[in-house]
C-alpha cells in the first residue's frame, strides 16, 4: 500500500498503480470503477493486463446495459441515470479504512448486487459500503457483472451461457490477487449478496474449482426456489431472442453485432414471451443454466446439493413478505390486488414461502448436516405506512445505512430514520460484521425486528 491517508490516495497493486479518493465521510478511501477483466460481447472474460503509470479510480463504473427498472417504486430514487450504461462493465469498487496500516490484513466483504440478473450496478448509491468499512474495519469489494441477455443468453455458436458467473469468478480471482494492496486479507473473504446476488453465490458454491476463492457466505433473500435454467429452457429463450431480432433488425440479424438497443429490445420481448399468458411463469428468462460451466455436474432437478456441501460458514435468510415487492412493481398484479386484495396477499405469502423461505431453510439444513456452521435469520420489520410489510429488499437500507440514498424509499414510508432504521441497522451491521471477522455467529433463528 502507498499513501492511503492522502486526499488522492495512490495504491500500488500487482497490476499497476491506481489513484482513488477520500469518501465524503472522511474516514474511508475508495477506488471506483477499476476494471478487473475485459470481454467482447458474448465472450469469456480475460484478466485486465498490467499497465504503467497511475490509473484514475475516482469515477464510478457504468452499469451493464439494461432495461428500465421499477425498483424505484420500492427503494426510492437512485443515481442510475448518472452512472450511464456500457458493455465495458466488468469493474470493481474497493473501499478501505483511511488509516489502514501497511502491514494490516483486514477481513474482506465482497458485495454482489441483485436485480433478477437483469438490472443493477456496482456503484449505485444504494450500495455504498462506507458504513460497513467504518463500523467493521473491513475492506469491501463491490462487483459488477454482465446482466440479462449479455450475461445469461445460452445460444451455441453465439454465447456459451453463464457468462455472468464467469465474470464473478474473474472478479474473485482479481480480489485474491489484488485486495492485499488495499489492506485486505485474501484468506478471509466473505461473499455477501441479495436476491440474484445470493442466488449467484449459491451457484459459485456449487462449483468445486471456485470454492477456494472465498471463505464465508451471507445469502440474503435468494430466489433459490426458482432453481436453475435447463438446456431446454435456455434453447427456448434463445429461440425467442432470434425471432425477436429477425423482427427488429431484419432476418438473420446476428446478436453479436447488432446495436445494443436492438439487443435490449429483443431481451424485453423474450422475457414477455417466456413469462407466458398473464406473466404467470415466474422463472427468469435469463439465468444461470445447470450443466454449463462452471455448473458442470449440477442438476436442475435438485440444484443446491453441491452448494450445501461446499463447507463455507453461512448466514442465510429471508424477509417475512418477500413477494409483496413484486406485487407492487408488476402492473398486472397490482391491479389484481386492488380487486382481490385478500387473495393476492395469500398468494404472495405462498410465493414467499415457496420461492424464498422454504428453499433457504432447506439449504441451511443440508449445509448444517454436511458439517458447515450455519445461521439463519428472518427479517420481520416493516414500515407503518408502506403497505409492503417486510418486503423483498427491505433489509438493504439497514445493511448499508446510507440515509441520503434510502430515506425516500417507499418501503420505509412512515418510519423514522433515527428511531427505526438507525438502531436496527447498527445491530444488523454488527451481526454481519462479527460474522465476517469470524468473531460471532448470529442466532440460528434470529428475527430482525424492533
Amino acid at each position: 500500500m502507498t499513501a492511503l491517508a492522502e486526499d488522492d490516495p495512490v495504491v500500488t497493486t500487482p497490476s499497476g498503480e491506481v489513484r482513488g479518493r477520500v469518501h465524503r465521510d472522511g474516514g474511508v478511501v475508495e477506488f471506483l470503477g477499476m476494471r478487473y477483466a475485459r470481454a467482447a460481447r458474448f465472450a469469456a472474460p480475460t484478466p485486465e493486463p498490467a499497465w504503467t503509470g497511475v490509473r484514475d479510480a475516482r469515477s464510478p463504473a457504468p452499469q451493464c446495459p439494461q432495461l428500465a427498472s421499477r425498483m424505484d417504486e420500492i427503494a426510492g430514487p437512485s443515481n442510475a441515470a448518472d452512472l450511464g450504461q456500457d458493455e465495458d462493465c466488468l469493474h470493481v469498487t474497493v473501499r478501505a479504512p483511511r488509516d489502514v496500516g501497511p502491514d494490516e490484513r483486514l477481513p474482506v466483504m465482497v458485495w454482489i448486487h441483485g436485480g433478477a440478473y437483469v438490472i443493477g450496478g456496482v456503484d449505485l448509491a444504494w450500495y455504498d459500503t462506507a458504513r460497513l468499512v467504518t463500523e467493521g474495519r473491513v475492506v469491501t469489494v463491490s462487483v459488477g457483472y454482465r446482466l440479462g441477455i449479455l450475461g445469461w443468453l445460452r445460444a451455441p455458436g453465439v454465447s456459451e451461457g453463464n457468462l455472468g458467473l464467469a465474470d464473478l469468478a474473474a472478479a474473485l480471482r482479481w480480489t485474491r490477487d489484488h485486495v492485499a494492496a488495499f489492506g485486505g486479507d485474501p484468506a478471509a473473504v466473505t461473499l455477501v449478496g441479495e436476491s440474484a446476488g445470493a442466488h449467484a453465490i449459491a451457484c459459485l458454491m456449487s462449483s468445486p474449482p471456485l470454492r477456494g476463492l472465498f471463505h464465508r457466505v451471507i445469502l440474503q433473500s435468494g430466489q433459490l426456489g426458482l432453481g436453475l435454467g435447463t438446456e431446454r429452457s435456455a434453447a427456448r429463450v434463445a429461440g425467442f431472442v432470434r425471432e425477436a431480432l429477425d423482427e427488429i433488425a431484419g432476418p438473420g440479424a446476428d446478436p453479436r453485432t447488432v446495436g445494443i438497443d436492438d439487443l435490449l429490445e429483443a431481451q424485453k420481448r423474450a422475457i414477455v414471451r417466456h413469462a407466458g399468458p398473464g406473466g404467470i411463469n415466474s422463472a427468469p428468462a435469463f439465468t444461470p443454466v445447470a450443466g454449463v460451466t462452471p455448473l458442470v455436474g449440477v442438476s436442475a432437478a435438485d440444484p443446491w446439493v453441491a452448494a450445501a456441501h461446499a463447507g463455507h460458514p453461512m448466514i442465510i435468510g429471508t424477509t417475512a413478505d418477500e413477494a409483496l415487492t413484486f406485487v407492487r412493481i408488476a402492473p398486472g398484479l397490482r391491479r389484481l390486488e386492488q380487486r382481490f386484495p385478500t387473495a393476492v396477499r395469500l398468494g404472495a405469502g405462498l410465493a414467499t414461502h415457496r420461492i424464498f423461505a422454504a428453499p433457504a431453510q432447506r439449504l441451511a439444513t443440508r449445509a448444517a448436516a454436511a458439517g458447515a456452521t450455519v445461521s439463519t435469520y428472518r427479517f420481520t420489520w416493516s414500515a407503518p405506512e408502506s403497505g409492503l410489510g417486510a418486503c423483498h429488499a427491505i433489509e438493504l437500507p439497514f445493511l448499508f445505512g446510507g440515509r441520503e440514498a434510502w430515506q425516500d424509499a417507499p418501503m420505509l414510508a412512515g418510519a423514522s430514520w433515527d428511531r427505526d432504521v438507525e438502531p436496527l441497522g447498527r445491530d444488523l451491521r454488527r451481526w454481519w460484521l462479527d460474522f465476517v471477522r469470524g468473531t460471532r455467529q448470529v442466532s440460528s433463528r434470529a428475527s430482525a425486528s424492533r
